[in-house]
């Protein structure tokens, strides 16, 4: 039976992207190089409200890349994958490329 999570609130699920140590072609890379703290977005809350009520939706959308603390979230684990909740204000940023 397949698990699905639906985070509540302001909460992003996230699969942490794991950085290759080299290349393509073979070239190793530094560590300090792949140190880059990334994630893609599995599944989003609806967002939280204010005082009055209001909807205040979440800033990133499933699929988008994004940039992580280096520490906090909470450790979620379905099956064989591991995943991350983090509140959305924890986010530092969404990754583009160009």
């Amino acid at each position: 039976m397949m698990k699905r999570l639906v985070p509540t609130f302001n909460r992003i699920l996230v699969k942490r992207v794991i950085q290759p140590a080299k290349t393509e072609s073979g070239i190793l890379l530094p560590e300090k190089a792949s140190s880059l703290n990334s994630g893609k977005v599995i599944a989003v809350g609806p967002g939280s409200r204010d005082k009055d009520g209001n909807l205040i939706p979440v800033s990133v959308k499933e699929g988008d890349t994004v940039l992580l603390p280096e520490y906090g979230g909470t450790q979620v684990k379905l099956g064989d994958n591991e995943y991350h909740l983090f509140r959305d204000e924890d986010v530092l940023g969404t990754l583009h490329e160009d």
